[in-house]
């Protein structure tokens, strides 16, 4: 496919993919033309960077990972990345569930407060 009909496909823009090719994080096969041409693959693979970002990963943290999402092996370099993405989440989700905790008790209060002054039955 196309670099447009990726784009479609995958709902990035077409300069993001241009970018992603430019960081060498999706290698297009090139046509006697130039034109880039894209595997059905590409569609998840794009998918997948954008998980990645979407996650706090950097471009070369992505470019690092993604030989060992394609052939499932990977180097120490590599594993070092992953085992440090990892838990990074890790902890991001910690502080996400904490704040979500906090919220939770702010509307506790406030729904308990606003009932309080309506007059709401128990």
């Amino acid at each position: 496919m196309r670099i447009g009909e990726l784009a479609a496909k995958s709902g990035v823009s077409v300069r993001a993919l241009r970018y992603y090719e430019e960081r060498g994080m999706l290698v297009p096969e090139r046509s006697a033309g130039g034109h880039r041409h894209y595997s059905e693959r590409g569609v998840e693979l794009v998918w997948l960077i954008q998980q990645f970002y979407s996650a706090g990963l950097s471009s070369k943290s992505i470019l690092t990972i993604l030989p060992c999402v394609e052939t499932g092996e990977t180097s120490p370099e590599a594993l070092a990345v992953l085992v440090a993405e990892r838990e990074r989440i890790d902890r991001q989700l910690a502080e996400l569930a904490t704040a979500r905790k906090k919220l939770d008790t702010v509307i506790e209060n406030a729904s308990s407060a606003s009932c309080a002054a309506d007059h709401c039955p128990d």
